[in-house]
């Protein structure tokens, strides 16, 4: 998938009519100065950091100014933030608006019923998680028909509107469909959705682009808003790597082997920090080249999960012991791992040569590499 920044979003909208604030991105407080002084958004205004992360305002990435120094000072402050684990690089400005009421409306793939579904809810500005289920409206959408006009006066019901914003919302739902269908998107989504005057703006603006339709869509390929600079390296490489906010990574081969491994580590007390799919690769130098890419994420520990098939257990050893003997002895971690199948034996013998301990059972290997995380020293090595 490819996550946009809300400015790249807006940009969508835009393009499809939907209002959004007359906002700017600038990439320094100097430059967030001279924009309001020249006019270039009206004041009051809001600065936030573009950043893909939820809950930007309960972490102080986003600010109101009514003065340019004001603004340059809140965007000096939002610039140097790193908001879960993502470094702040552009601040989008726009003006303040005068809300009457904000809403939530969003259009996404429910794989489950294999269908676009239409979530709509009268709280908005808010986690839609934390949102209760009887106050949303889940629509299912026909992907010929899209929305019908019952549907529509059902969503103007349930948000509580009329008049104005009410006829607002009938060409609005039309568009954000238009922009779901024609950019190939996973979902877009606009919380908050406010009401402003007699009409609605999209104060917000997530949008999440299926990336195998990329090609249909060259302008989205080369966006690097949801990747962090190693998985952009990853990226590079050809080396299938995610990082999300654990620390213990996780090594396996196949995506199916690498997500349940992720949720056996989370059932017993473990938190996934990286995890790398070797896929079916038969060549010790590209398992050496990614578990390098993974030792410098830093992480508590590392647990090896592999079942041999087309991915040769003695492949997958000879990698990881040249490996770690390319890891600085200050920055090295603990090593599980648990390896079955194909040449087992001898990438086992391998394994313990190097000092490295393989436990056949999943449960005693996943509790062994959460005791091993837990007993590093912060940052990674042993303690």
């Amino acid at each position: 998938m490819v996550k946009l920044a809300e400015w790249r979003g807006k940009e969508i909208f835009q393009k499809y009519g939907i209002p959004t604030p007359n906002g700017r991105v600038v990439r320094s407080a100097p430059e967030a100065g001279a924009l309001l002084r020249n006019g270039g958004v009206p004041l009051p205004c809001v600065i936030k950091a573009q950043v893909l992360a939820g809950g930007r305002g309960k972490g102080g990435a986003v600010r109101f100014a009514s003065a340019p120094e004001e603004a340059e000072a809140a965007a000096s402050a939002i610039l140097g933030l790193e908001f879960q684990g993502e470094k702040v690089r552009e601040l989008l400005i726009e003006p303040k608006l005068a809300l009457a009421k904000e809403l939530y409306l969003s259009i996404t793939l429910d794989r489950s019923r294999r269908l676009p579904v239409l979530i709509a809810s009268s709280q908005g500005g808010v986690e839609i998680e934390a949102v209760a289920e009887s106050a949303l409206v889940r629509l299912p959408l026909h992907p010929f028909v899209g929305l019908v006009g019952y549907e529509k006066r059902k969503v103007v019901r349930a948000l509580g509107l009329s008049g104005g914003p009410a006829k607002a919302l009938d060409g609005l739902v039309d568009r954000l469909w238009a922009a779901f269908e024609s950019e190939d998107a996973e979902l877009v989504e606009i919380n908050p959705l406010a009401v402003v005057g007699d009409g609605l703006v999209a104060l917000d603006a997530k949008v999440i682009i299926e990336d195998d339709a990329t090609f249909r869509h060259p302008q989205y390929a080369e966006i690097r808003d949801d990747r962090t600079p190693l998985e952009e390296i990853a990226r590079e490489k050809g080396i299938a790597f995610v990082q999300l906010d654990g620390n213990i990574g996780v090594i396996a081969n196949g995506a199916g082997l690498t997500m349940a491994t992720l949720d056996v580590l989370a059932e017993f007390g473990g938190r996934p920090g990286i995890f790398l799919d070797l896929g079916g690769t038969d060549d010790p130098a590209k398992v050496t080249e990614a578990f390098l890419l993974m030792a410098k994420a830093r992480p508590s520990a590392v647990f090896l999960n592999i079942f041999g098939g087309v991915t040769r257990c003695d492949t997958v050893a000879k990698g990881l012991v040249e490996a770690m003997k390319q890891v600085p002895p200050s920055e090295r971690f603990p090593l599980v791992a648990r390896i079955r199948g194909n040449n087992e034996a001898e990438g086992t013998a391998i394994l313990r040569e190097a000092g490295i301990p393989s436990v056949p059972d999943l449960k005693e290997s996943v509790q062994a590499a959460v005791r091993a995380a837990d007993g590093a020293a912060p940052g990674g090595g042993r303690p």
